[in-house]
């Protein structure tokens, strides 16, 4: 059971990466676009800048979620380090609900967000200001998963393998 936990957790893990890496590449392209239109052709596309915001939030939150399953967030390990190993698993621990209790909160309150403001349209996109908060529940229940995980992995005295090393 645990082995395919880890294993769909990898796959997700990978995935949301592809996706958020996808999107900087793709928010990039459109500032540049933007930037060749203003002062190339003298004409800025209006769209480029709600497209490149749009598109920052999710690749962000996205790689942000990731970021609590591969542990590259900023961590501070020396304190967990000069503990003795019990109390050490206790700090991870903690800090692993509160982390998985920031994702609910995400996950709920984003939900909620993004429910409100589905009907609100982008003028310059065409497309609902609900899809742009998407990402916050997303990642949400995400960073949730992933902790979840990582607690599975530490009551039984072992790590989650990261996708690189």
């Amino acid at each position: 059971m645990l082995s395919l936990l880890a294993a769909v957790s990898r796959w997700i893990s990978r995935v949301t990466l592809v996706f958020a890496a996808t999107g900087l590449v793709v928010m990039t392209a459109v500032i540049g676009w933007q930037v060749f239109a203003r002062y190339v052709l003298s004409d800025s596309p209006a769209w480029a800048e709600a497209a490149s915001l749009a598109l920052m939030v999710w690749f962000i939150l996205l790689a942000a979620a990731v970021g609590v399953r591969e542990q590259f967030h900023i961590g501070m390990t020396a304190a967990t380090n000069a503990m003795p190993p019990a109390m050490a698993r206790v700090a991870r621990a903690f800090s692993l609900l509160v982390v998985g209790a920031f994702g609910a909160a995400m996950g709920v309150w984003g939900g909620e967000l993004v429910i409100r403001t589905w009907d609100i349209e982008i003028a310059t996109l065409g497309i609902s200001r609900g899809f742009n908060y998407l990402p916050l529940p997303i990642a949400g229940w995400l960073i949730v998963f992933f902790s979840i995980e990582h607690l599975i992995a530490e009551a039984r005295g072992g790590k989650v393998e990261p996708l690189w090393s």
